[in-house]
């Protein structure tokens, strides 16, 4: 795993058309606003596109020393340098990424709302574990609802990093993060806003 922490404000990137600015501008802007980790989702079908940001992201990235992971895509990652990839449950499996990718790579899995999901990923390799979603998502709003007291129980019992994730805003992060999140990830709460530097200063300011 990389030495670079998994805590603090974890963004993931908008679809690519919802905002006139471009990806890498949303996301500078984010990184200079406190995010500690990035992740690029593009779950469109346009490989040359998703292909060039994902190389602009990892390039940014880098020289500003933030981890940068892509969503579901072990390939793309591998590809474009990414630092790891996250993993949902219709993904690559755990242990090929963990060979593709290697040693090194920082390899996260969506638990959703599931502690047993979480010990199997931990006891596989895994870096961090994502739960949620805790509160209503505009950005999956059928998603199952995971409780605090999962967070509990997963502090508890577990011994890498706890990602937190699912309509969260600077208001109700804090109650995660008393719960036993290391990381809360946000996509609306930061992209979604007009002033995307003040919207990640709001949730940095929770750790």
């Amino acid at each position: 795993m990389s030495g670079r922490p998994i805590c603090g404000l974890y963004v993931i990137t908008a679809a690519a058309d919802e905002r006139d600015e471009s990806i890498v501008t949303q996301v500078r802007y984010a990184i200079d606003g406190g995010a500690r980790l990035v992740q690029y989702r593009d779950k469109s079908s346009d490989s040359v596109r998703r292909m060039r940001s994902a190389t602009a992201l990892a390039e940014l990235c880098r020289g500003r020393e933030v981890p940068f992971l892509v969503n579901d895509d072990v390939e793309l990652a591998h590809a474009v340098g990414a630092d790891g990839v996250h993993l949902g449950k219709d993904d690559a499996s755990l242990r090929d990424a963990r060979i593709f990718l290697g040693p090194a790579a920082v390899i996260g899995v969506s638990c959703y709302n599931r502690f047993d999901l979480a010990r199997r990923a931990e006891a596989g390799g895994a870096d961090y574990v994502a739960f949620g979603s805790f509160f209503p998502s505009p950005t999956k709003p059928d998603a199952v609802q995971a409780s605090l007291e999962l967070l509990q129980r997963a502090r508890e019992a577990l011994h890498i990093p706890i990602v937190a994730i699912g309509g969260i805003s600077p208001e109700n992060g804090s109650k995660l993060i008393d719960a036993g999140a290391d990381a809360l990830a946000v996509i609306d709460g930061v992209f979604g806003q007009s002033d995307i530097l003040a919207a990640a200063q709001r949730y940095a300011r929770l750790f």
